[in-house]
């Protein structure tokens, strides 16, 4: 699964206001709740809100972000690439309970991020992510675009939920998709679907399967891809990562496909697209899509005048808790402006390790180094004992997290930073 990972009709809006291109967004990070077992209490957790924050390219988010919580936070959007003045830890220091902070997130590229308050290891409870879309200038032909926030859950018998970072001994994992453990998505024979996958998951690898369905790949973490058919229906999703699909449902009304997931024990149900008694929408599906609108990324790497650097994870040397980091720490490499940068990630542990690279995204590079993937990513699962080789353009100047993480709950969340000149 870890090799593999390498590969709302009506949504909740935040409180914002819109003047000459500039939008004004009020984010907090707060108490929640929310019910991941029918016969009892709802579970305590913190959060940003629900639903969908959306948006358009093009646009500067004007953000005021107040924390609620009783530990101290700072609000991390993954995905976004070039907002050093808004990079967490590294320019933004942790708010204290009741602090309020303000920054500019101009929103360079179309895709699917998310959205979280970065804590420190050690908490009392889990954070539920909230997605950020940002839709671009030209339309896309679907009739659906929805968004599938998956996540996983450590529930006590007394119903409480264990955070990520914490032992998980006598929980039980629970699993939900837009904070509901079935989640069903309905349309009309011939639709076409956008469904962006999303793994909210802190630390598990998920694979998300479609059963009996065409699933066409058209963006990876926030980027267009070539696109491509999914493999037997299924999507293999590091923690963080998001991954575009395109379906066309097609029968009977009544007919249903099941999602499944995996989370490398076995596969759960966790809902279902249905197609609905409403007449087909049209009298024969789409024909293939072509891709995505790009988002103006570089045409080309030149591997031969890369800076080369080489990193070590599955190890806490030279790594911190976000509780820990020091701004003033040695950056982990320092590349010039304009240049391509190349990374070899090796994984020294003993259980796959997830790598997400802040402010930039990369290629993931043949085993010779001699052409990449098609396709961006802004995160990477690395297995025990191999060498991952990743690219990427040094395009924004600044200073970016990179962060690691074993694919195990009670493993800590570790950063470090680089630096752009």
């Amino acid at each position: 699964m870890a090799a593999l990972g390498a590969a709302a009709l009506c949504p909740a809006w935040p409180a914002t206001s819109s003047a000459q291109g500039r939008t004004a967004v009020a984010l907090q990070a707060r108490i929640d709740r929310i019910v991941l077992r029918p016969d009892g209490p709802d579970t305590p957790i913190w959060s940003l809100g629900s639903g969908d924050l959306r948006f358009r390219r093009g646009e500067v988010l004007d953000v005021t972000f107040g924390n609620e919580l009783p530990v101290a936070a700072v609000l991390d959007c993954r995905g976004l690439d070039g907002v050093p003045a808004a990079e967490p830890l590294a320019s933004r220091a942790p708010l204290a309970t009741g602090a309020k902070d303000s920054f500019q997130l101009p929103l360079r590229h179309a895709g699917t991020f998310l959205c979280e308050p970065l804590l420190g290891d050690g908490t009392t409870m889990p954070t539920r992510p909230r997605p950020l879309i940002v839709t671009g200038t030209s339309p896309v032909a679907v009739d659906r675009d929805e968004t599938l926030l998956i996540e996983e859950w450590r529930l006590q018998p007394d119903g409480t939920a264990i955070p990520p970072g914490t032992v998980s001994k006598d929980s039980t994992p629970i699993h939900t998709v837009n904070s509901k453990t079935s989640y069903e998505v309905s349309a009309p024979a011939n639709a076409r679907l956008r469904l962006r996958f999303i793994n909210g998951s802190p630390r598990s690898v998920l694979a998300v399967k479609l059963e009996n369905l065409d699933v066409r790949v058209m963006a990876i973490d926030g980027q267009p891809a070539e696109p491509f058919p999914a493999r037997n229906g299924a999507l293999v999703l590091a923690p963080g990562s998001r991954t575009d699909v395109f379906v066309d449902i097609a029968g009977p009304a009544g007919t249903s496909f099941p999602i499944l997931l995996h989370d490398g024990k076995q596969a759960r149900p966790a809902g279902k697209l249905v197609v609905s008694n409403d007449a087909p929408i049209r009298a024969a599906p789409f024909p293939p899509a072509p891709p995505l609108p790009g988002n103006d990324m570089p045409a080309q790497l030149d591997l031969r005048s890369a800076a080369r650097f080489e990193l070590a994870l599955g190890m806490p040397t030279e790594w911190f808790r976000p509780a820990d980091f020091k701004p003033s720490a040695t950056p982990a490499f320092q590349a010039k402006s304009g240049r391509p940068v190349v990374l070899a990630l090796t994984n020294r542990g003993t259980i796959t390790n997830v790598f997400h690279l802040h402010g930039h995204h990369f290629r993931l590079l043949d085993k010779l180094d001699d052409g990449w993937k098609p396709f961006w990513l802004d995160t990477l699962a690395v297995e025990p004992g191999e060498t991952q080789r990743i690219a990427f353009l040094a395009e924004y100047p600044g200073r970016y997290l990179i962060e690691q993480v074993a694919a195990d709950w009670a493993a800590p969340r570790l950063v470090r930073w680089y630096n752009v000149q």
